[in-house]
């Protein structure tokens, strides 16, 4: 376990709640003033991304097959892939013989095609297709067996103790199942990339446009044209699954999901994260304390080739109170690593930032560094030497 050095402690005045999912947060007293929002789904959530806030849960932890929502961990995969420069978008891509295989939900990938990283992108986040995650799950892992692996090893760093699979696709398989809170997890993370919603939220588009094999996709997930706001995220059906989708909307700066498993059909799904958004949207409201990559507070090191270095936050940060109801004083405190080595890799956790009501913790962001920091060169550090000599 990581151990943390204290820097700072500042008090404001607004209401803050938690950011991690818990169980806890699902015997909230709100729930039980509710009515069903989500009566045609067998398993349901509802919170706000940036807290984690539970706003609705409906036999949430119920294990069930997620069908194409399976996607949304193979997005976050790919998206890390992106983030760390292990993919680029307008890399181009060789299909093989097992991708263009795929059955269900596909794009039409032939054997030896070529396609970048971007239209394989579409073709996953819009049209669910099977062909193109395994293309880019090949192209990351080596494998498709490789890749699910490392989604397996992603679902226990993000604790999602329900949760299993065994392929990239959401293709019915035993042993392949997960929740709707492991779902909204799972979203939660994949949002922290904001330039997903640049896919999910297209409604239409082509791939291999003017060409001879041109695709016309349609976006599966239906609210991104129906309901306002609404941009992304994944759907998913098999027989055994029926309708599911996680939804994403943004209103006012505030970003719920949504996640239904087992609707008998699309219009119900979509009626009941409907009536979630729709309650989410007129009861409650948040305040941005921090956007993505704010600076918080910085490293300094003589070792290293930068002497000050910033520390930013992984993710944006905000609270949620009802609307109408009267802020309360919080604290805030910055901890860092006390054990911190150079070099050190952008992206890399160096601290966090802590959200307390009185003695209660509320939130834990991990704050990283927002760039790479090698040790310093021999050249640098005779420089710096000199320079404190003659000081």
């Amino acid at each position: 376990m990581r151990k943390f050095v204290l820097l700072t402690s500042i008090i404001g005045s607004v209401l803050c709640l938690p950011l991690a999912v818990s169980a806890e947060e699902s015997e909230q007293d709100n729930t039980e003033e509710q009515t069903d929002l989500a009566p045609d789904a067998k398993s349901a959530m509802m919170i706000e991304r940036d807290t984690g806030k539970i706003l609705f849960d409906k036999n949430a932890d119920e294990q069930l097959p997620p069908a194409s929502m399976t996607k949304i961990m193979t997005l976050l995969l790919i998206m890390e892939a992106l983030d760390n420069g292990e993919i680029d978008q307008e890399e181009t891509i060789q299909v093989s013989e097992r991708a263009a295989s795929m059955g269900g939900s596909q794009i039409f990938l032939e054997a030896g095609e070529e396609m970048t990283v971007d239209n394989l992108l579409k073709g996953i986040a819009m049209a669910s297709g099977n062909d193109a995650s395994v293309a880019l799950a090949e192209r990351i892992a080596g494998s498709e067996d490789a890749f699910v692996k490392q989604m397996n090893e992603k679902a226990e760093k993000l604790e999602l103790k329900d949760t299993h699979f065994e392929n990239a696709t959401g293709l019915p398989a035993d042993n392949h199942y997960s929740t709707a809170q492991d779902m909204a997890v799972m979203a939660k993370a994949l949002l922290k990339y904001e330039s997903v919603t640049d896919y999910t939220s297209i409604y239409e588009d082509y791939l291999r446009k003017g060409e001879e094999n041109e695709f016309w996709l349609v976006n599966t997930n239906r609210l991104v044209k129906f309901y306002p706001d609404v941009d992304g995220l994944k759907t998913g059906y098999t027989n055994e699954a029926k309708y599911c989708l996680t939804a994403t909307a943004e209103r006012d700066d505030m970003r719920m999901i949504a996640v239904v498993m087992g609707a008998e059909t699309t219009k119900k799904r979509n009626a009941s994260i409907t009536s979630m958004l729709d309650y989410a949207f007129n009861q409650y409201e948040t305040k941005k304390l921090y956007e993505k990559g704010d600076a918080i507070t910085t490293l300094d090191s003589l070792k290293a080739e930068d002497e000050s270095i910033d520390v930013v936050t992984s993710e944006s940060v905000s609270t949620i109170h009802r609307k109408g109801e009267e802020d309360k004083d919080v604290s805030e405190s910055v901890s860092i690593v006390s054990d911190w080595r150079l070099p050190i890799q952008k992206g890399e956790e160096v601290g966090e930032l802590v959200i307390k009501n009185q003695e209660e913790t509320l939130s834990k962001i991990p704050l990283i560094a927002d760039k790479d920091v090698p040790k310093a060169s021999y050249f640098t550090l005779l420089k710096r030497t000199v320079e404190q000599m003659v000081k």
